[in-house]
């Protein structure tokens, strides 16, 4: 067991116990944090808000988030927004390579015996929920033997969250994605594998393969499809990372801790939605862990 002083930088806004002075500074290091939910729901933004307050790093658990490029396309968090924590296994492995279930499992116990090693906690965040499952099921990683966990589910009301989702992917065409997906087109890409398998890969290849042969109008015809199925199927996702979760609570009997966000993503200002976030979100996960953190 190791020790550590830290300075607490949490200010509870609903007589929620602060966190390092519930801890008294003293780390047990088989704890593992959990962060899952759908795309879009605000999992990054949680855990990064987590790990400023708490001595933490992240392990990404998203099986895209894993290789490197396509940050438009993948939404990766950027260095600025991460805020100095550190991440593991984000935009580490190289494009075209296949990388398992199995690899995930591996490098994430090495990752996790490195930050518990350091005296903090590791927080596993993603939607790959089938990584997720491996890593705790599978009897070859004695994974439950070895760590307490606790995990924390963002829930969004999926008519809430599908309108969001639509938005995002507008904001990233904006910000690049078709120039992106462009730059590592190739007719004879194989789509089932590495990065290639990225929701907004897939769905330009015909646009791609079409529009040197086509004028202006029917270009942006097809390209407005190809965003409509971007927009379609990364809905599909975040039915079937729902239907998953909902698996793993229901069926395995995963302790799982559900957070309500609809309302976050309901305000029409920026500085609500922060402050639904801090009441909704922020703190009421701050009252799951500070118990599991201090037991």
């Amino acid at each position: 067991m190791g020790s550590s002083a830290v300075t607490c930088k949490y200010k509870p806004s609903r007589s929620i116990p602060c966190c390092m002075g519930c801890f008294g500074g003293i780390f047990n290091k088989n704890k593992v944090i959990f962060i899952m939910g759908a795309t879009g729901t605000g999992k990054s933004r949680l855990s990064i808000d987590l790990a400023t307050q708490i001595p933490a790093e992240i392990i990404n658990s998203d099986k895209i988030q894993v290789y490197k490029g396509l940050d438009i396309v993948t939404n990766k968090v950027t260095e600025k927004e991460r805020e100095g924590v550190p991440h593991h296994l984000l935009g580490e492995v190289e494009p075209d390579s296949d990388f398992t279930t199995r690899d995930f499992c591996y490098e994430a116990l090495s990752a996790i015996d490195r930050i518990l090693d350091s005296g903090r906690f590791p927080i596993i965040v993603g939607g790959s929920n089938s990584f997720l499952e491996a890593l705790v099921e599978d009897p070859l990683y004695k994974f439950k033997s070895r760590f307490a966990c606790c995990f924390i589910w963002i829930d969004v009301s999926p008519p809430v969250l599908f309108s969001y989702v639509s938005k995002r992917v507008d904001q990233m065409v904006d910000a690049g994605l078709v120039e992106e997906v462009g730059e590592i087109f190739d007719p004879e890409a194989d789509y089932g594998r590495g990065i290639r398998r990225a929701i907004g890969v897939p769905e330009m290849d015909e646009y791609f393969r079409a529009e040197a042969k086509m004028d202006e109008t029917s270009k942006e015809t097809l390209l407005a499809s190809a965003i409509e199925e971007i927009k379609s199927n990364t809905c599909k996702l975040a039915c079937r990372q729902v239907e998953k979760i909902q698996r793993l609570k229901n069926e395995l009997r995963w302790p799982i801790n559900r957070i309500d966000a609809t309302v976050v993503f309901e305000k029409t200002s920026a500085e609500e939605a922060d402050n639904a976030w801090n009441m909704c979100v922020f703190d009421p996960c701050m009252k799951i862990l500070s118990p599991f953190l201090n037991a």
